[in-house]
């Protein structure tokens, strides 16, 4: 009898599933749903126009889901759209794992996330601004990513970086993804909003306390507690207990299957998320 295949590579160390859970927790959730809701727009599970940011909708009909899905439409089936969700996780997963601006916790995954309600804040508030400046469409995933990509930048200014195998390095990198985009004569004024927003935040977490010398951005407690100091890395699952007046099949001694486990863990206690545990 033939031994059945691993279709799709599930289950496999080195398949898709496997890829996707090691992503970093941000960047793991940011991807997901935004191929969730670009793909869902493109087969027209979601008509496309109850994603976009529309305020009167927002204040009259309480469509809040607007908020956050405009900055989850990354575009219609394109190459453009392809390269923007390559950009999302590569620099997002850098910057995430990195070590992204400290504003309280440590520099790791709640201050993070304090970054990207920031970035979606900033370019909210800008956006009517915008449409005097240079009109762009009320989508920001673009937005975004670019601002992620630039706040990167800034993050690790003498890393160095390729594109198509050209190295840039990376404090000139959005520039350079600006200009390809002009030379294949795409749209970039939302490239452009979403690096100077991504400025805005830069300045004031890094520029103005150095200059004032205190700290105008902290990280809510609230996002320390639901990731702790540091990396964010996920509890491990507790071991199930065994049912109630089952004979215990696999001990030994009278003793449960758990209790070996227990003991070859040496009693300690490793909490909850925000520990690191493993690797980064």
């Amino acid at each position: 009898m033939p031994v059945a295949q691993n279709i799709g590579g599930v289950g496999d160390p080195t398949g898709p599933d496997s890829w996707f859970k090691s992503l970093p927790v941000i960047t793991k959730y940011w991807f997901g749903a935004s191929l969730v809701v670009t793909l869902a727009v493109n087969f027209q599970v979601i008509p496309g126009g109850q994603i976009v940011f529309f305020w009167d909708a927002i204040q009259s009909k309480f469509e809040v889901w607007r908020l956050l899905t405009c900055f989850l439409y990354v575009g219609k089936f394109e190459f453009n759209t392809l390269i923007a969700l390559m950009l999302l996780v590569q620099f997002s997963e850098r910057y995430e794992k990195g070590g992204p601006f400290n504003t309280g916790a440590g520099g790791g995954t709640a201050d993070y996330a304090f970054m990207m309600m920031l970035l979606m804040t900033f370019t909210l508030l800008s956006y009517p601004l915008m449409m005097f400046v240079a009109p762009i469409p009320p989508i920001f995933a673009r937005n975004m990513i670019y601002g992620v990509l630039y706040t990167w930048s800034k993050r690790n200014p003498t890393s160095q970086a390729s594109i198509w195998g050209i190295p840039v390095p990376s404090i000139y990198l959005p520039f350079a993804y600006i200009a390809m985009t002009v030379f294949m004569g795409g749209a970039y004024m939302d490239m452009l909003h979403g690096m100077a927003v991504a400025h805005l935040y830069y300045f004031l977490v890094d520029v103005v306390p150095q200059v004032q010398g205190k700290d105008f951005l902290v990280t809510p407690q609230f996002l320390i507690d639901q990731f702790g100091v540091g990396q964010y890395q996920a509890p491990a699952p507790a071991a199930a207990a065994p049912a109630a007046g089952r004979p215990n099949m696999g001990g030994l001694g009278g003793q449960t299957a758990a209790a070996p486990a227990a003991a070859s863990s040496g009693g300690h206690s490793w909490g909850s998320g925000g520990q690191r545990l493993g690797r980064d």
